[in-house]
């Protein structure tokens, strides 16, 4: 079989969804359960309703759990030993934030069939294509990195050397992905979210404090003030909670996995249970590390995962150190299992190739080197010595938060195009819940840009201008979207079934959104920030590492 397509353009011709990849369609093969092409028949009963969402889990729990990974774990670590339950009020708020972000692939993934990668590409064009897809690029090959450093720091506390553990957790990576079968990757993945669970003895064993957990998730602050380095780890953690690279995992997962619009609900409520269970186990990692370093010397001198578990081992007992290193160990293999993946379907998508989990090794050559070469070339880089591992983790998940803003707008602007969506497109709501999203990531993210530039400028102050700057801008854009949209024509009223049979149609079939000036100025500005935001990161974290 041919890697690429035969002919490309006969491929976008193609009805319905257009799919690079033909073994996007057909029976529903889920870890739990199996779903049939030509299964129509009602659910009616609860026993039904569950036996079919047992089949359909998975996109939304495994992207979820992936996303507390290595540099998650460590993060979270991070703002309860530096700043205790401060920040868990931070959490709180990302969940709305998860779930909008996330549904909005979801529905573009079941509906067009297509990735998120080609989508942009062939709805704003190749240039923005190929710009997106760069900067996931390289951040999700820094992002593997930290998982592999997760890997050696866990190996390490149990006494094994780097040289060992790191090459056994890439040869687990490559094998449970490289078989050519969906189910099977699926359930091995399923092993590794079950392991997770392994939060909840820990948060158990460290008895931390119920009032001052209960005022850190109530009570937005900082211990310490709002600072240009807490602002730092404050866009961490949305970085590491809200990360770009779920956008594209999700909703190529979703296609992978066979997931059509009459299935919709139940992927929503995949992903919204897997918001929930990503932020208690933040939490419960945050509220751990709070309670085992508050009142000790190393309160407020992080330096690495392994430390934090060799703290909880001394501070609580042994059995909380042993599992915060095996709750990084899984952590670690099922974030670079979804990262890289999140990487290869980018990479199938934006230059035509077969990537699905369907498919075998011969019927997908580049899909599965690509997976391969990333997780080999990520393992290595981790064994180079006295690599400053825990800065490296922390500026990678900053550097998710400043990314997340562009790959948002991108989602908001797609999931607005009736080409695409139909009757899918967002509501008036949903787009102002995402313009508040995506407004706060920008704040955050000037804040850290400013401070690095100006260390001595009040970061408090500097708060509250931009905020109010961005609700002057979000109200005003809420306005004028709202006059601009009575004079739209009313869609067109739909039935339920009809609705869940309208696909995206071909491709090539569409007709190429008309971009006004104020969208190009404003798209235009958005990556000239993004590039620049970069930058002042990489100056940020030398900073850091020349004071430590």
């Amino acid at each position: 079989m041919s890697e690429r397509e035969p002919n490309r353009k006969d491929s976008r011709l193609r009805s319905s969804s257009s799919l690079l990849d033909d073994l996007g369609q057909g029976d529903i093969r889920g870890a739990f359960g199996t779903i049939r092409v030509s299964d129509a028949a009602p659910r009616r009963t609860w026993r039904r309703r569950l036996l079919t969402l047992a089949a359909i889990v998975g996109p939304g729990l495994i992207v979820m759990v992936g996303d507390n990974d290595a540099g998650g774990v460590s993060t979270y670590a991070q703002a309860g030993q530096d700043f205790g339950y401060t920040l868990l009020w931070t959490l709180v708020l990302l969940i709305p934030v998860l779930i909008v972000n996330q549904e909005m692939v979801v529905r573009l993934g079941a509906v067009t069939g297509v990735g998120y990668a080609r989508l942009i590409s062939e709805r704003f064009g190749r240039f923005w294509g190929l710009f997106s897809v760069g900067g996931i690029f390289l951040l999700n090959f820094l992002t593997i990195s930290t998982e592999f450093m997760g890997v050696s720091l866990a190996g390490q506390y149990f006494g094994l050397h780097p040289a060992i553990v790191v090459p056994a957790a890439a040869a687990i990576l490559i094998v449970i992905t490289i078989s050519g079968n969906f189910r099977r990757w699926e359930r091995a993945m399923f092993v590794f979210l079950f392991a997770s669970l392994l939060v909840l003895p820990l948060v158990v064993l460290s008895h931390p404090d119920p009032g001052a957990a209960l005022k850190g998730f109530v009570i937005p602050g900082v211990a310490g003030g709002l600072t240009s380095n807490s602002a730092l780890l404050i866009v961490a953690v949305v970085g590491t909670t809200v990360a770009p690279w779920q956008l594209f995992f999700q909703q190529s997962n979703v296609i992978d996995k066979r997931i059509t619009p009459r299935w919709l609900e139940y992927e929503k409520a995949d992903t919204v249970l897997g918001a929930f269970v990503v932020v208690v186990g933040a939490a419960a990692i945050m509220m751990a590390t709070a309670s085992a370093f508050t009142g000790t010397s190393q309160f407020g001198h992080y330096q690495d995962a392994l430390r934090v578990a060799q703290g909880l081992h001394v501070n609580i007992s042994p059995a909380a150190g042993a599992i915060f290193a095996l709750l990084l160990f899984d952590a670690s293999i099922v974030g670079a299992s979804a990262v890289t993946l999140a990487t290869s379907y980018a990479f199938g998508d934006i230059f035509g190739l077969r990537h699905s989990l369907h498919r075998g090794i011969r019927e997908a050559k580049l899909f599965y080197s690509t997976y391969t070469g990333m997780v080999v070339i990520a393992a290595a880089i981790v064994l180079i010595p006295h690599a400053p591992l825990g800065l490296i983790t922390t500026a990678v998940q900053a550097l998710a938060g400043i990314m997340l803003p562009s790959a948002t707008v991108f989602a908001v602007l797609l999931c607005n195009d009736r080409q695409v969506l139909g009757p899918w497109v967002n509501k008036p709501w949903l787009n102002a819940v995402a313009g508040v999203i995506v407004g706060a990531m920008l704040v955050l993210s000037l804040i850290l840009v400013v401070s690095t530039v100006i260390p001595s400028i009040d970061v408090t102050a500097l708060l509250v201008v931009l905020g109010t700057g961005a609700a002057i801008v979000l109200v005003v854009g809420g306005v004028w979207s709202s006059v601009s949209a009575r004079g739209r024509p009313r869609e067109l009223e739909m039935s339920r079934e009809e609705r869940e049979s309208w696909r995206m149609p071909a491709l090539a079939l569409l007709e190429r959104p008309i971009w006004s000036l104020p969208r190009r100025a404003a798209l235009a500005a958005l990556s000239t920030y993004l590039v620049l935001s970069i930058v002042l990161l990489a100056v940020k974290a030398v900073q850091i590492a020349v004071q430590h």
